[in-house]
């Protein structure tokens, strides 16, 4: 049962987003998926609740803010949505159960500064070696200084980019009708999808 841990200690930078979509996708799929969020705000579990009964199915289940424990038995795939400031107790917790790790990261320079440092607690903790970290650029937008800036920040990690999204109004109206991009149809998100392709490939494999 993979475990994929959507996590950044910056607020705002679109975890859930990342998070929700990935369940959606991987519900679009035929798993059996749990969405888990140990963000005090809720905002995976909120999301989860606006989204419509005929759609395919996203579970989630009982979470603490202290201790994360397994999903129920049956459930095939699971992504963990995480709270900002994600450290010491409340990230080993999150690192006992993760196969992997996507860190979501925006091209402002405090994101930057944060998620330096966040990647680098990544990589020296003791279970490192037992785990797959990979980085999603998100609201990019191409031609820009900040995007620049991003993409030269990226270069000098060794951690994989998996890709960067585009800033755009489609994530926001659906999620507000507890949607993904693999539930519609419409043309309008054609060039999103395109650019989740290398995202679920890595997520696959």
């Amino acid at each position: 049962m993979p475990v994929i841990v959507v996590a950044n200690p910056k607020g705002g930078v679109g975890k859930s987003t990342l998070s929700t979509n990935l369940a959606g996708y991987l519900a679009s799929k035929g798993h059996a998926v749990m969405l888990g969020d140990v963000d005090r705000q809720q905002s995976a579990l909120t999301w989860l609740l606006l989204r419509p009964k005929h759609l395919p199915a996203i579970g989630t289940w009982e979470t603490s803010h202290d201790e994360i424990v397994r999903p129920p038995k049956g459930t095939t795939h699971v992504v963990l949505d995480t709270p900002a400031g994600l450290h010491g107790k409340r990230l080993d917790e999150v690192m006992k159960i993760a196969d992997k790790v996507v860190i979501p990261l925006q091209p402002s320079i405090f994101d930057i500064h944060a998620t330096h440092a966040f990647v680098r607690e990544l990589l020296a903790h003791r279970r490192s070696d037992k785990v797959k970290f990979a980085i999603v650029g998100m609201r990019i937008r191409e031609g820009t200084i900040s995007a620049d800036h991003l993409r030269a920040f990226v270069d000098s990690l060794k951690v994989p980019v998996l890709g960067f999204l585009r800033d755009t109004q489609n994530y926001v109206h659906l999620a507000a009708h507890g949607l993904t991009l693999w539930d519609v149809t419409s043309s309008r998100f054609e060039r999103d999808i395109e650019q989740w392709k290398p995202i679920l490939e890595w997520v696959e494999a």
